[in-house]
């Protein structure tokens, strides 16, 4: 496997592994779903050009700030912030099990796991 498949698969994995968490705490089979849209949000940052856009959506697409949150949440008994946290990493974990990973400054359509969207997403194609 390349070690972009095994990105894929590790998102994946963690997609799964949140939404089951979801479900053991008792929320809702929804709220990962309804949530889910939610950090794309972050992508807003691209009004402002590539480089500023890229900066707000990997600031908003890594397991850094949800790992975080989490950590809060268990320490202070907020099960509404663990909610929210587990939902966040889902969302971090599926884009990655689709190929969607953290952006590159020159364009959109360049992450770290390779050029997304038609024809590859490459300039000139």
């Amino acid at each position: 496997m390349t070690p972009i498949a095994w990105q894929r698969l590790e998102g994946a994995v963690v997609a799964v592994a949140a939404y089951v968490a979801v479900l053991v705490l008792g929320f809702a089979w929804w709220w990962p779903l309804a949530l889910f849209l939610a950090f794309d949000l972050s992508a807003v940052g691209y009004a402002a050009g590539p480089r500023v856009g890229a900066a707000l959506y990997n600031a908003a697409h890594n397991y850094a700030v949800p790992a975080a949150l989490g950590a809060i949440a268990l320490v202070a008994d907020l099960p509404a912030l663990g909610l929210v946290a587990l939902c966040w990493a889902f969302h971090v974990a599926a884009d990655r099990a689709l190929g969607y990973g953290l952006k590159l400054p020159d364009d959109f359509q360049h992450t770290h796991l390779g050029w997304i969207g038609k024809g590859g997403g490459r300039p000139g194609q």
